[in-house]
């Protein structure tokens, strides 16, 4: 799938920045045609090492002076609308018609980010056809009252804007002893090695293996069309393969008993790692039954794939979501590894969001108390300042 990508902020930037890379380095990598990376503090912007720096777009000078915003998602969103035509200008430059969608990636924990994203997509989905998706990063609970409030009210907002929001919930996925360089590091690896595998399928050129069971772009935005809110699973599993076993089983005739007990082998593999993928770590921890729709995309060697692997593997999942739109393809690649990749589609029933809201919920309340008893003790601090003043006449 050929994607326009635009970061907002800091981890949206460095994001992009990953995906980028993953293209360089990946057999096959093509899913950037035209990344951007906005934002409102310029070091964030200087430190990204594979975003031209012609789409580096940095808004709102006037107001913070290249600083950033520091957290105040409100001034991130008022300053995305004031400087919206600086952002066109960086999307103008994408060439549309070899595009597949539009993918805005943000954290919605700051501010740039959590503030920006729902405005630039809002605005991106007037002008244009294509779909525009979400990629949101949720942050972990010890991050901070405030970036949990942020997140809050930005996914409110972001998932009505676009026409599906993908979430990552950095809540998940943050390891206790880890320094938050290094804990973002790995975490921002696993956003594009997870996405990469889904939005990268199909895209092969004529030298390589054609796949059996083709996954292409429509695909992926059949999948995403239930809207929403999505998650992707991913499992891999490396493949031991001794040089000899190709010429024993030669010598040995081959075929019959050994070729059925092969496929079978590679068959419970496939349907083993559709299962690990779904219910292992999700992007978004959530209740797999009603998903509204899911796509199964396995990669490895075309030989160790096989059709009834994918149709056991796409029946399962038929199954445990309960939903009758489950699409599936393969992914062939030469690699000494086996992976699938479950994006489900349109899940109602996530514990962190409505967390979330929950909270959202309470400090709007705590913010009305404190806005209200601040706004009483200073009446009371201007009466008595009144009280102490003489007269003057």
């Amino acid at each position: 799938m050929k994607l326009a990508m635009i970061g907002i902020g800091q981890a949206g930037g460095k994001i992009v920045d990953k995906f980028i890379e993953y293209d360089k380095t990946t057999p096959g990598g093509r899913i950037v045609r035209s990344p951007v990376a906005v934002n409102t503090a310029k070091a964030d912007l200087m430190g990204l090492e594979h975003v031209p720096e012609e789409n580096r777009v940095l808004i709102g000078q006037a107001r913070v002076k290249g600083h950033g915003v520091g957290a105040d998602n409100e001034l991130g969103a008022e300053i995305a609308e004031e400087d919206i035509d600086e952002v066109q200008g960086a999307v103008d430059s994408i060439p549309v018609h070899e595009i597949d969608a539009f993918l805005i990636i943000a954290a919605l924990g700051g501010g740039t980010g959590s503030g920006g994203a729902p405005v630039i997509a809002k605005h991106i989905k007037r002008i244009y056809t294509e779909p525009v998706y979400g990629l949101g990063i949720l942050p972990s609970s010890d991050e901070g009252g405030i970036y949990t409030l942020n997140a809050a009210r930005s996914f409110q907002t972001f998932v009505r804007e676009v026409d599906n929001l993908l979430v990552f919930d950095n809540d998940a996925w943050r390891q206790s002893g880890e320094s938050v360089e290094a804990g973002y590091d790995e975490i921002n690896d696993e956003i594009v090695r997870r996405f990469g595998v889904m939005f990268g399928a199909g895209e092969i050129d004529g030298s390589e293996t054609v796949a059996e069971s083709v996954v292409d772009s429509s695909e992926i935005i059949n999948t995403l069309a239930s809207g929403g809110v999505s998650t992707v699973g991913y499992a891999t599993e490396e493949i031991q393969r001794s040089d000899d076993q190709g010429l024993l089983s030669r010598l040995r005739g081959g075929g019959g008993d050994e070729d059925a007990m092969e496929a079978a082998n590679t068959t419970n593999r496939v349907t083993s790692l559709v299962r690990k993928a779904t219910l292992g770590r999700l992007t978004l921890p959530c209740e797999i039954a009603g998903a509204e729709r899911a796509l199964l995309v396995l990669s490895g060697p075309p030989d160790e794939i096989n059709r009834k692997g994918m149709e056991r593997g796409r029946k399962w999942l038929e199954e445990e979501t309960g939903s009758m739109e489950v699409r599936g393809g393969d992914y062939p690649v030469q690699e000494p590894f086996v992976a699938a990749a479950v994006l489900l589609s349109g899940v109602t029933e996530v514990p962190r969001i409505k967390e979330l809201q929950q909270v959202a919920i309470e400090a709007q309340d705590n913010i009305e108390e404190v806005r209200k008893e601040s706004e009483k003790e200073l009446q009371d601090l201007v009466k008595d300042d009144e009280d102490e003043l003489d007269p003057l006449f």
